[in-house]
């Protein structure tokens, strides 16, 4: 019998997220310059603009995402993660389709996202691609630099 995978909100006071975040930190250090590295820490994970969810099986966390609201109309999506073990799974998909769904039940009209340009980011960007993503400036205090690339999906289509 398989379980099924859950998505819950919250459970940043979790040591496996917690676990999970301190990870994620640590591969984009490793990725990228320390100047091109825009993933969210605990604190900023915190603040109440963002929401942030996991992704479970039989109790295992698979995965987080988070969504930040920027304004009354954008959202960007933050701190996208699935776990070693889990890739190739979905989680990522599900983490993102909960994301994109609460943008829209917010009313966005579009939610924006940075993620790097190395050949080690290659998956996450034809993952947003496939969600219809589409490559923009940099937006709300981004500026522009080589080790990112801007997406954003228009919701109002």
């Amino acid at each position: 019998m398989t379980t099924a995978m859950t998505v819950e909100s919250g459970g940043l006071d979790r040591d496996d997220v917690r676990a999970l975040l301190a990870e994620h930190l640590l591969e984009m250090h490793a990725t990228s310059p320390a100047c091109s590295v825009h993933a969210l820490d605990l604190t900023g994970l915190q603040d109440p603009a963002v929401t942030f969810w996991t992704v479970r099986e039989a109790g295992a966390l698979l995965g987080c995402g988070a969504l930040k609201q920027l304004s009354p109309t954008h959202g960007e999506v933050k701190s996208m993660r699935t776990s070693p073990a889990a890739r190739g799974r979905g989680v990522a998909a599900l983490v993102l389709a909960t994301v994109l769904d609460e943008a829209r039940r917010r009313g966005y009209d579009q939610v924006s996202l940075e993620t790097g340009s190395q050949d080690h980011f290659a998956p996450a960007r034809r993952l947003y691609a496939r969600h219809g993503f589409v490559g923009c400036g940099p937006f709300e205090g981004y500026g522009e630099d080589p080790n990112s690339t801007f997406m954003t999906l228009d919701l109002r289509t």
